[in-house]
């Protein structure tokens, strides 16, 4: 391999991955300086064994990391799965632990190990964090019943009583054979598609275990599930923020001379989770303007018209007039805010993951990001066309409903700018003059509610749309244009109409559907956007019928205990109908009287459900 072809690698920690003639991987290797290891390899300098292994390198692939301590991890990994022809094997795993499901026996365990042992079972890991495998370990033991001891089958079967861990839950006593093996193994086999990182089905059964619960008025039964999705979830989303809990910006900035650009990448922090990220493409001299001076341009013209702004921003270098930006920020979000430049610790990591992400993003992918901008404004261009409206659609507000049994009905609202969703500009709301599985008074209510805000000057409703769109058809059209009339406001509201089979059709708009080319790449956003505004509000509906379903909405009502909730409901059958009983419908109720009766009147008409979140 030629030498002079090295120039693209980084000058980054990470791993390198040697192959030879056929593709084969024949050497993996880890650096803190990839170009300046790479590059050794083709010295007079190198060692004999060195100069042979580089005359039968044909390819070489690398993988940048945030540490040396990464990379050695990946290397290791590596080397174990592809043992390479001049590699040394490492003997490091006592070093890290591994998760075992013990295959290899009869009703196998799954269990923690701090050795890669050479019999059949099977190995999950290594955990750079033990903490984490322990997480999931315990996890697993919770949601599936399998047994921990020692025992060996079918030597031990029916020796000894059911332990411990079956008398609370912990373990379906496979020694006694009061489950059968195909039942177990099967426990087993999802326990190991879990441990896999194949999170969905098990939450899938989980939430149809809960919902289950509840219903058969099982509460405590359906709690203790819903901790387990909940502990679930948590495991998924933990990432290397977990301990940074304020909401952050975390902004980092890569140029390319030779075009005259620069692209800023900002990592979202909320509640200390990394929930999401966005690139800006700028323009940028840089004879004329630095770094600071490029920053600065951006966060003025991005948080101008952000809906929200972090308590603090974090970055790598520091924007030029610092204090007097911190100023203005402070006066928009009607609070304190500060940029700061962390010296060490995680913060200081995630600066350096923004970092290396954006500057990797500006070598690979910047001709991507502007190729995709010009699409979007040509879909953009389209719709207009297909409606026929003369302005830019640059920024489009669509809404949805979504009902619980007719109550708990929620709206959503999600915000496509440039042809982009901006996710921090989606809200939810829940409804509060609807009853019932009324989706055009609750479409009017949500777009009276966001349009009001913006008259009053909200700041999380700053900005009005160049058009609304409503997924549906005439009705909600309708009820969105009554909105905009009791606010005495003029928007262009368009319907997104679907077919027989629930998929996007078009668009409606002025009682004419438009005519958009399947292919066309206007067609392809709106059922994005369609897609999106669905999925928004089914996401919120889901989250509140699992909340829900574990404590009814007649817990809160002064008066009506255990006895009378359970009356109510097996009477009326659900709560909308609770919600629209006069008074002599609900005396005819078991347990019921005078007091009670009023009291359920009472709340029904003070609080019809909630508020904007």
């Amino acid at each position: 391999m030629d030498a002079s072809k090295l120039g693209d690698i980084p000058h980054k920690p990470g791993v390198y991955i040697m192959r030879g003639g056929q593709g084969g991987i024949i050497y993996v290797g880890k650096a803190i300086n990839l170009y300046k290891r790479v590059r050794s390899y083709f010295t007079e300098s190198a060692t004999p064994k060195t100069k042979v292994l580089a005359s039968n390198i044909r390819a070489i692939d690398y993988v940048v990391t945030d540490s040396e301590f990464e990379a050695f991890v990946l290397e290791n990994n590596l080397i174990k799965q592809h043992q390479p022809k001049y590699n040394i094997r490492l003997k490091d795993d006592k070093a890290y632990p591994y998760i075992k499901i013990t295959t290899g026996e009869r009703l196998p365990r799954v269990m923690f190990s701090r050795k890669r042992g050479k019999d059949k079972a099977k190995y999950f890991g290594p955990y750079i964090s033990t903490t984490r495998m322990r997480e999931i370990l315990d996890l697993v033991h919770r949601l599936w019943p399998l047994r921990r001891c020692e025992k060996q089958f079918p030597r031990d079967y029916e020796k000894d009583r059911p332990c411990l861990n079956h008398h609370i839950g912990q373990c379906k006593a496979p020694c006694n054979k009061l489950v059968t093996e195909e039942e177990y193994n099967e426990y087993v086999a999802e326990a190991e598609r879990f441990i896999q990182g194949k999170t969905a089905p098990v939450l899938e059964r989980l939430t149809k275990e809960m919902n289950a619960a509840a219903e058969a008025m099982e509460f405590e039964k359906a709690a203790e599930i819903r901790d387990n999705i909940n502990a679930l979830n948590d495991l998924k989303q933990k990432q290397r923020v977990d301990t940074i809990t304020d909401d952050q910006d975390v902004l980092a900035l890569a140029r390319d001379p030779e075009k005259g650009e620069a692209l800023v990448q900002v990592f979202f922090v909320r509640e200390g989770k990394l929930c999401g990220n966005e690139r800006f493409m700028m323009t940028a001299d840089s004879e004329s303007e630095d770094d600071g001076t490029v920053l600065a341009a951006f966060i003025k013209q991005f948080y101008s018209e952000a809906a929200i702004i972090p308590k603090e921003l974090l970055i790598g270098t520091p924007p030029a007039e610092k204090k007097l930006i911190e100023e203005w920020l402070s006066e928009l979000a009607k609070r304190q805010i500060s940029i700061n430049i962390p010296q060490r610790g995680q913060k200081k990591d995630l600066v350096k993951l923004a970092q290396t992400n954006v500057e990797l993003v500006m070598a690979q992918s910047h001709e991507t990001i502007k190729q995709e901008a010009q699409r979007n404004n040509h879909a953009l261009d389209e719709i207009a066309a297909a409606i026929g409206l003369p302005g830019p659609l640059a920024r489009i507000e669509a809404y949805d409903i979504s009902n619980i049994q007719g109550y708990e009905s929620v709206g959503s609202m999600i915000v496509f700018e440039d042809g982009k969703a901006k996710n921090s500009d989606y809200r939810k709301f829940k409804l509060k003059a609807v009853v019932g599985p009324d989706d055009y008074a609750g479409m009017e209510e949500i777009i009276t509610r966001r349009l009001a805000r913006y008259q009053a000057e909200h700041i999380a409703f700053a900005k009005l749309p160049d058009i609304i769109f409503v997924d549906g058809g005439k009705g909600q059209i309708t009820a969105a244009k009554k909105a905009l009339a009791s606010l005495d406001m003029d928007l262009p509201v368009c319907g997104m109409v679907k077919d027989e089979r629930h998929r996007t059709r078009g668009l409606l708009f002025e009682g004419m559907e438009a005519a958009l080319p399947k292919h066309s790449e206007g067609f392809k956003l709106v059922t994005r956007i369609q897609d999106e505004v669905h999925r928004f509000a089914l996401e919120y509906h889901r989250k509140l019928r699992a909340d829900s379903q574990v404590r009814s909405v007649l817990d809160d009502i002064e008066g009506i205990g255990p006895t009378r909730r359970k009356a109510l409901l097996r009477h009326f059958k659900s709560i909308e109908a609770i919600a629209q009983a006069d008074m002599d419908e609900l005396l005819q109720a078991p347990s019921m009287n005078k007091s009670s009766a009023e009291a359920v009147l009472k709340f029904f008409e003070e609080n019809i459900k909630g508020e904007i979140t």
